[in-house]
């Protein structure tokens, strides 16, 4: 029995702004202002401490990591890694559904 063959799949912006063009009806000029509005907005809306929620898509939120010890990989020694606020995403049911 032959062994499927994955194939892996990258996107990157110019790619999407192209499929949300085309899927649209609109310009690719079009396409990739809406695609920076929501990236603004979305970062925006994180910097202001809240989140962003799309039903059946998922939900943009931040999330503070604490300070913390790690390693140097190179020597050894142990480095003091700050606490910091990270952008986090979690997929809802339907998009979950359809992965």
């Amino acid at each position: 029995m032959p062994l499927l063959k994955i194939k892996h799949f990258t996107m990157n912006k110019a790619e999407l702004i192209t499929k949300i063009a085309d899927d649209a009806g609109v310009t690719k000029t079009q396409a990739n202002a809406s695609l920076d509005s929501f990236v603004a907005a979305v970062t925006k809306t994180l910097k202001g401490g809240g989140k962003v929620t799309l039903v059946g898509f998922g939900t943009f939120s931040v999330s503070k990591r604490a300070a913390r010890n790690g390693r140097n990989p190179q020597t050894g020694a142990v480095i003091k890694i700050k606490a910091k606020k990270v952008a986090k995403f979690k997929a809802g049911k339907e998009l979950s559904g359809k992965i």
